[in-house]
């Protein structure tokens, strides 16, 4: 190490961070962990800067996630912040701006148990039917509106995916409409089914708007007319704020779909699946189930113990 002091190390290590994080954020796939972790890294270095730049380590960190805790942020929130912190770490050492030590005592800083699973927030099939009716298809904004709210409720995908989606993604395959070669998180690739009445909303559009390739939802302007070849998650989402009900976030019409998919007899593995979940574990959770012991699956196994002159074999 240097003979700098380390007053003056501290405030060099901060002004140099910055571009740092553009280097974490860069190196995500998912455009969600993308605006979460630049958010995350936003709040952390101007926390460091008003604590004055005391130096990176364990211990400041661990302060940080006290601090947290104290702001009353849910477990999954300070994970993800310190997550995003640990990478910071171990890209400063890696660009010779933090010494490897620190950076591996950071990434020993451990996360908040989460002692239980927060609920989800579902639309009732009734609330469902209702967002999709809502929007006024007598203009061109409303038919893309409710294609869009159509894709959320009707193929249960993120926003992300949803802004992404083009023209060609939409494909016939054993019969039937599919959104095709989809790319999600951690640049899987999955395949969706679509229902009937979802490809009829995306034709209405697409047909209205003059749309034939590329991305499948664009910006309207002011004068009702598209106004860009594209739209934003943000922007999916606002218009899922738009028509559904107070709290409700795109997200949400996601796990609707799986919950009234799986109400409506789909299996596990099949809703998992469309998903693009890696464990029927997340897929539980999206869908709030619980063990049930007064119907439990074994119940339903319909096999049975032979008998032979009144006893068992």
């Amino acid at each position: 190490m240097s003979d700098i002091p380390m007053a003056t190390k501290s405030l060099a290590l901060a002004d140099e961070l910055r571009p740092i994080v553009s280097l974490v954020v860069d190196g995500l796939t998912s455009e969600h962990s993308r605006r979460a972790y630049g958010r995350a890294l936003t709040d952390f270095l101007t926390w460091y800067d008003a604590e004055g730049r005391p130096g990176l380590s364990k211990a400041l960190v661990q302060r940080y996630k006290v601090k947290l805790q104290g702001d009353g942020l849910a477990p999954a929130s300070i994970n993800q912040r310190l997550s995003a912190i640990r990478k910071l770490a171990q890209e400063a050492a890696d660009n010779a701006l933090l010494d490897p030590h620190l950076a591996a005592g950071i990434g020993r800083v451990q996360g908040v148990r989460n002692g239980g699973r927060r609920a989800g927030n579902w639309l009732t099939k009734e609330q469902a039917q209702d967002v999709l009716n809502a929007p006024d298809v007598s203009t061109l904004k409303g038919l893309r509106d409710r294609a869009i709210l159509a894709v959320l409720l009707g193929c249960g995908l993120r926003r992300s995916e949803v802004a992404a989606l083009t023209v060609e993604h939409v494909q016939q395959r054993e019969a039937r409409w599919c959104i095709v070669d989809l790319l999600g998180k951690r640049n899987k690739v999955r395949t969706v089914p679509m229902p009937s009445w979802c490809k009829t909303a995306i034709d209405a559009w697409t047909q209205a708007a003059g749309i034939t390739e590329g991305r499948l939802f664009r910006a309207i302007g002011k004068g009702g007319a598209v106004n860009g070849d594209s739209m934003t998650a943000q922007a999916i989402a606002d218009v899922v704020k738009e028509y559904a009900p107070r709290g409700t976030a795109a997200h949400d019409l996601r796990r609707t779909w799986a919950k009234l998919a799986y109400a409506g007899g789909a299996r596990l593995d099949q809703i998992s699946l469309a998903l693009g979940h890696e464990s029927l574990e997340t897929t539980a959770v999206y869908l709030g189930l619980d063990l049930d012991l007064s119907d439990a699956a074994c119940d339903h196994l319909g096999l049975k113990l032979e008998y032979i002159q009144g006893g068992l074999l």
